[in-house]
């Protein structure tokens, strides 16, 4: 035959789980050991040519990076800095992407590079120390956590280590920090009173391993110690002088109370959920974003930027809901010219909202985002002769009308739900003519998945080629000193590009820059070397999404060597797999993972039906499941 598919279940294991338990995702499934064995002939297809050239470009312009900017012990070569303009988040995040790409199937030196870049930052930080600043003078981490500040930038910093769980969830320190990070938050730490059972609030918009900041910030809590800025450094928000960094915060003064921004403290506890598997942690996730849940609904359907202490909506805000720091009313004066800058950050609360869909796959979780943003949108109007939308709210009722359509999370939200109605909701009156459909955004990748796009795979992977030509460019013309170097400064040369691998590889979406979890229908692992993945020699392209189905393409570009590849479903193991179907024939699996034999240059369309968010997540790798 020229096309042999088998199944086979190893009798060690456990019988997997019956379709009746899949109703309930609270109870993990075994894990079956399925095989389908791939030996039809398939010429090396461009995309897979590139994906594979594209995860080795990418480990080599990563080590080049890591050898100018690190030292021995993984320290960033940097002033450090405390605050909001250039801080201890800014330093980690120059290796943004890095857990992605070899999670992805990139190098071991790719994990080892991050891996001691991260513990070279928690001792670089803890050891920083700051003299004006009253609330880092003994060091900008505590406990290997930031000692107080707010979400924007904790969740910055911390987006690194919330996907070292994908590659390495076995190692002990990540293991501890996971549990310790989750706790700041669930008041197990007696030092850290952050969260308020009762109100159910985090307290203040400043938190973290020493508590909440519960006085008016200043702009010194925000800018930092007075430092040397001319002829020196350049800031990234454009100050020419440390009177315009304090200038630039000086009303970011209302951070007592919660605001939504808080909600990305959720993908710590659901880290800790998918490693220990303990209640407790799914329990405060879904009672918190459930608490945020309520008040959207009591706000008649916007959520509120600011809760006092009392729990009631703008309690520390005077009574107005779009009251605080980074709330819809948050319009400051930039320092440079005068001019006004409405900074509203209350989307980035969806991240929380997102992770409750992914424990339960319910769609409470994603209503409320629907009906604010139709809401936003009702308010609408023709100006100039173009059709504008408010995205600021104020003591004047709506403004800031910008072109376009208000709707943050719109693209997640139809990745989640897959449901006709969120697809047609992406499609967005044009600028100058609303009668006129198109996508808002994503549009390649979407109308490739529609079958409209074709040439979407090539176009974009070449893409990725040109941004790590363009920032190693940059980086080898970097004429900075340690000196003279902020912690934010080497970040535009990061060459990580993996923006193009995740939707086509995985089926997923990025997991942006905040410390949020990934979100993917397939992931891949290498049961050779036992690691994450995707196997050498070996490609994916996912071609089709539907709620139930993913369509993907394998293929081993290796001439005259097999490859083994073990395929899940679900970054996380969330998904159960169902069948398989290759070349007419339908394979029982009923599981979470699957394991395809590639012949020698051998390649194979797999049609997977799945039932989505069936399983308890779980960071374990698939010879470690149950």
């Amino acid at each position: 035959m020229n096309r042999i598919i088998q199944l086979t279940i190893a009798v060690s294991l456990l019988t997997a789980c019956s379709l009746s338990s899949l109703a309930d995702p609270a109870q993990p499934t075994s894990v079956a050991l399925n095989r389908i064995a791939v030996d039809q002939p398939m010429p090396p297809p461009d995309w897979a040519l590139l994906e594979r050239e594209l995860l080795r470009a990418n480990t080599a312009a990563c080590e080049e990076f890591f050898g100018r900017y690190f030292d021995e012990r993984g320290y960033l070569m940097c002033v450090e800095r405390w605050g909001g303009d250039d801080g201890p988040d800014d330093a980690m995040e120059n290796c943004n992407d890095w857990p992605m790409l070899h999670a992805l199937g990139a190098s071991p030196s790719v994990l080892r590079m991050y891996k001691k870049a991260w513990e070279g930052h928690l001792r670089q930080y803890t050891e920083a120390r700051t003299t004006e600043v009253p609330i880092a003078r003994d060091g900008m981490y505590y406990k290997e956590f930031p000692v107080m500040f707010d979400w924007v930038h904790n969740g910055e910093g911390l987006s690194v280590f919330s996907l070292q769980g994908l590659s390495d969830p076995g190692n002990d320190h990540f293991q501890k920090r996971v549990k310790r990070f989750a706790g700041f938050y669930m008041n197990e730490d007696p030092g850290a009173p952050n969260y308020d059972p009762k109100h159910k609030i985090i307290r203040s918009m400043f938190n973290g391993s020493r508590g909440p900041l519960l006085r008016k910030a200043t702009g010194l809590d925000w800018a930092g110690d007075p430092i040397e800025i001319k002829n020196r450094f350049h800031l990234g928000h454009g100050e020419e002088s440390y009177e315009q960094m304090v200038a630039h915060f000086k009303d970011y003064n209302d951070i007592v109370g919660d605001h939504p921004q808080n909600l990305l403290t959720t993908s710590l506890a659901l880290n800790a959920y998918m490693l220990t598997g303990d209640d407790k942690y799914r329990d405060w996730l879904l009672e918190y974003v459930g608490a945020w849940r309520q008040r959207m609904l009591q706000n008649d359907g916007i959520i509120p930027s600011n809760i006092g202490l009392d729990g009631t909506i703008g309690g520390a805000a005077g009574g107005k809901w779009y009251g605080g720091v980074y709330g819809w009313g948050f319009t400051v004066v930039v320092p440079q010219d005068d001019s006004l800058a409405n900074r509203n950050t209350v989307h980035l609360g969806f991240t929380g909202f997102m992770n409750a869909y992914f424990l339960t796959g319910d769609d409470r979780w994603l209503e409320p985002w629907r009906w604010q943003n139709d809401l936003v949108n009702s308010q609408g109007k023709m100006i100039d002769g173009q059709w504008k939308v408010p995205r600021m709210h104020g003591d004047q009722g709506w403004y800031h009308f910008q072109p376009g359509y208000f709707d943050y999370g719109s693209m997640e939200i139809f990745y989640l739900s897959m449901k006709p109605n969120d697809l047609r909701r992406l499609r967005s009156s044009d600028d100058d003519d609303p009668g006129t459909k198109r996508f808002r955004r994503e549009d390649g990748w979407l109308r490739f998945l529609l079958g409209n796009n074709p040439g979407h795979p090539v176009d974009v992977l070449r893409a990725d080629f040109a941004s790590i030509r363009e920032r190693v460019k940059g980086m080898r013309a970097d004429k900075t000193t340690p000196d003279t170097r902020l912690a934010d400064d080497p970040m535009r040369y990061n060459p990580c590009s993996v923006r193009s691998l995740i939707p086509l590889m995985l089926g997923g979406i990025h997991p942006g820059h905040r410390g949020a979890i990934l979100h993917c229908r397939l992931r891949y692992f290498d049961p050779v070397r036992h690691r994450a993945g995707i196997p050498d020699d070996v490609a994916a392209l996912v071609e089709k999404l539907t709620a139930d189905e993913v369509v993907v393409t394998l293929v081993n570009v290796n001439q005259i060597e097999p490859r083994r590849v073990i395929v899940q479903a679900g970054g996380y193991a969330e998904h159960q797999f169902i069948t398989a179907v290759s070349g007419g024939q339908t394979v029982a699996i009923d599981a979470p993972t699957v394991e395809v034999r590639l012949a020698p240059g051998a390649g194979e369309q797999l049609t997977f039906r799945m039932k989505r968010y069936a399983n308890r997540p779980t960071l374990s790798l698939p010879w470690d499941q149950p």
